[in-house]
C-alpha cells in the first residue's frame, strides 16, 4: 500500500501542475515546494543508494541553474523553470537527457497545436471561457508545464527508484 502511494505522488502532482498551467498559465510555488518535500520524504524509502539520491539532487540543481538562465532570458516562465527543475530532481541524472528531449518534442507539438488553435479557431467559438481566450491571444504564452509534465510522467516509470518501489523492495 505504501509503495503504491509513493509511486503515485510524482505523477499526480505533475498532472495537477499541467492542468493548473493550462487553465491559469501559472504553476503555483506550492507545487514545486511540495515536490521537493515529497522527494525528501520518498527518497529514503526508494531503495536506492545515497549516491543515486545525490545524483538526483545534482540533476535538479543543474537543471535549476539552466532554467533560471532561460527564465532570465525570457524563454520560459518562472513556474516552468521551477517545474522543470523539480521534475529533473525526481527523474535523476541517468534519465535527464531523454527527459529534456521529450520536453522539447512535446513542447514543439504543444506550440504547433496552440498556433493552429490561435489561427484556425474563430474567437466567437471560445464562449467566454477565460482560459480559452488566454490561450487564443496572439503573442500570448504557451502553457509549457503541460509538455514538462507529460515528459516527466513518460520517463518516471524508467527511474531506478520507481523500479525499486514497484517491485516492493521496501
Amino acid at each position: 500500500m505504501l509503495e503504491s502511494t509513493l509511486l503515485l505522488v510524482f505523477p499526480a502532482v505533475m498532472i495537477f501542475a499541467a492542468i493548473m498551467d493550462m487553465f491559469t498559465m501559472t504553476i503555483p510555488n506550492r507545487i514545486s515546494i511540495a515536490m521537493v518535500i515529497g522527494f525528501v520524504v520518498v527518497a529514503p524509502f526508494s531503495g536506492v543508494s545515497m549516491t543515486v539520491i545525490g545524483m538526483h539532487l545534482l540533476a535538479g540543481l543543474g537543471t535549476l541553474a539552466a532554467a533560471v538562465f532561460m527564465f532570465w532570458r525570457g524563454w520560459i516562465g518562472g513556474g516552468d523553470a521551477k517545474l522543470l527543475s523539480v521534475a529533473a530532481l525526481w527523474i535523476g541524472a541517468d534519465l535527464l537527457l531523454p527527459f529534456i528531449a521529450y520536453v522539447g518534442v512535446f513542447g514543439g507539438v504543444l506550440a504547433v497545436a496552440i498556433l493552429l488553435y490561435r489561427n484556425n479557431i474563430p474567437e466567437m467559438w471560445i464562449m467566454n471561457r477565460q482560459w480559452m481566450a488566454r490561450l487564443h491571444k496572439q503573442g500570448g504564452g504557451i502553457p509549457y508545464g503541460m509538455a514538462i509534465a507529460a515528459s516527466a510522467v513518460l520517463v518516471y516509470p524508467h527511474t531506478s527508484w520507481f523500479t525499486n518501489l514497484s517491485t516492493g523492495l521496501l
